[in-house]
């Protein structure tokens, strides 16, 4: 497998040099190669979510470096950073970020729109990504008359519709049942095995046991990074 993702010594400061100054990440290096498997696991305030900002192109470190297919990609501008987002990676947030105006259908379309889509092709993606995840029949629901888990799902087919090859979620699970967590456990461990790179940011060290790999945050700092034996089966849950 190639290597997808490489930050070096990367560091994140704010209020630096002030009585303020949280460094919410110290000099962080990893490599994700295509179609791992990885939980980043920590504590609130380990720097996790921080780290997924970064490599998400949401945010750029303040020192150190990270590259992206071999692209600079802290040296890039915004309008390119919003590119690499758009085209490259797909996000599922703990408190699904769907717009309440719109139909599950209008939600899963939107990232498409930005791209440029044509209207029948992003109608065929879209009807595609929705059925994928089992909403075939909640299209033109509005995200108030669905269940948070239906919701959930909403935001997969979103983060898939544009076919995206690293998918990274955020607490996915944090906001709902045991049922629909395992519901959405079930769908991410599907999408890496279909070829997806996943990166799932969690504090629960139950959801990172279905992981291929395990990297764990704390003060900022990777205090481990091993191999992992996926568990067996959600039964956990």
């Amino acid at each position: 497998m190639s290597v997808l993702i490489e930050a070096k010594m990367i560091s994140k400061i704010y209020n630096e040099n002030s009585a303020a100054e949280v460094k919410a990440l110290n000099n962080v290096s990893l490599n994700v190669n295509e179609r791992e498997f990885i939980a980043v696991l920590g504590q609130s305030g380990s720097g996790k979510s921080t780290l997924m900002n970064i490599l998400g192109c949401l945010d750029i470190p303040t020192y150190g470096s990270y590259h992206l297919r071999g692209l600079p990609v802290n040296e890039m501008k915004p309008s390119r950073l919003s590119l690499i987002r758009s085209h490259e990676i797909g996000f599922i947030f703990q408190g699904f970020n769907l717009i309440t105006a719109l139909t599950a259908f209008e939600n899963v379309e939107l990232p498409l729109i930005y791209q440029g889509v044509g209207r029948r092709e992003r109608r065929e993606r879209t009807v595609m990504a929705l059925d994928a995840v089992g909403l075939f029949d909640r299209m033109q629901h509005r995200p108030q008359e669905l269940s948070g888990g239906q919701q959930q799902r909403v935001a997969i087919a979103r983060a898939i519709v544009t076919d995206p090859p690293i998918i990274m979620a955020d607490e996915p699970t944090g906001n709902l049942d045991s049922k629909s967590g395992a519901d959405i456990m079930e769908k991410l461990i599907e999408l890496n095995e279909e070829g997806n790179t996943v990166l799932l940011i969690t504090h629960d060290q139950q959801l990172a046991s279905f992981a291929k790999r395990i990297i764990t945050l704390q003060d900022g700092k990777i205090i481990d990074d091993r191999i992992n034996r996926p568990a067996d089966t959600l039964g956990v849950f």
